[in-house]
Formats: structure tokens, sequence, C-alpha cells
């Protein structure tokens, strides 16, 4: 028998999670948007590669954030469709370093945003969103998030049970 998926508990995680994600993005926003962006928010999609069940309340937090994106509705649809692209990749991936580069490689997409609404460079303006993505998870969340998964009693307060 497969445990219900929708308890108070996980309602609560996924407010959390969400909260967490949209005020740091919201808190720092000058550096979350724009066609060169460093979102430290974004360290807290390695929680998936923790447990799978984070992922809808990242990707509501990404949602909540970017719809005070100045692109937009459509930063809000179109960046948070990367983000769970990202977010899939990354619970399936065996090791952390390789979570770490779902979110690299997929919000690099968003230079097609740019590219359109802005008339930005495309090459340029994925590199520099890929760039920010990999300074901020692959570098900072991997470190943060290896240290972490040192701690075994850490690791299992964020398995959701």
């Amino acid at each position: 028998m497969q445990k219900n998926m929708f308890t108070t508990k996980m309602l609560a995680y996924t407010a959390l999670v969400a909260a967490a994600y949209a005020v740091m993005t919201l808190a720092v926003a000058p550096l979350s948007f724009g066609a060169v962006q460093l979102r430290v928010s974004e360290i807290l999609v390695l929680l998936a590669f923790l447990d799978r069940r984070y992922a809808p309340g990242l990707i509501l937090g990404c949602f909540i954030a970017n719809c005070f994106s100045p692109l937009g509705m459509v930063d809000a649809v179109f960046g948070t469709v990367c983000t769970a692209a990202a977010l899939f990749g990354i619970t399936r991936s065996k090791t952390l370093f390789g979570a770490s580069l779902w979110p690299v490689f997929c919000n690099a997409f968003l230079g097609v945003e740019y590219y359109f609404l802005q008339n930005a460079p495309l090459v340029l303006t994925a590199g520099s969103i890929a760039i920010g993505e990999f300074l901020a998870v692959s570098c900072l969340g991997y470190i943060v998030f290896r240290q972490v998964m040192k701690n075994g009693t850490l690791v299992q307060q964020l398995r959701i049970s």
C-alpha cells in the first residue's frame, strides 16, 4: 500500500520550502533576475537530491519569485518550467555533482527568453545565466551539500518521512 502523498506534514514542507526559495530570491532581487544573474536560492534545488518530495515546494517557490520578475508572467512560466526540468534531472542523478549540473544546463535555456523579450544576445545571455547557476549550485551548493551529506543525522532530518 502506497503512503498518501498529501499529508499535512508534506503540505507544511512544501510551503516552507516555497517560502524560503521565494524570500531568498527576492531578498537579493537585483542579482536574481536579468541576463546576468546569480540566484543564490538555487542552492535549495539540491534538497531534491536528498528527497524528491522537495520538488513541488521548489517549483512553487520559483513560480512565486518569478512573478516579481521584470519579464513578468512569461518568466514566471518559462523560468518555472526550466526549474522543473532541472529538478526532474536532479531527482534521478546518482551523484551530488551530477545533480548540481542540471540547473546549469536547464536554466541556460532562459537565454532564449531574454533573446525574444529583450533582444539580448542569445549565446552570451545563455552562457552568463549558466555561469551564474554553476557558481551558485555547482560551486557553492555542492560545497554546502557535500558537508550536509557528511552529517548522517542532518541528512536523516532533511529526509521527509
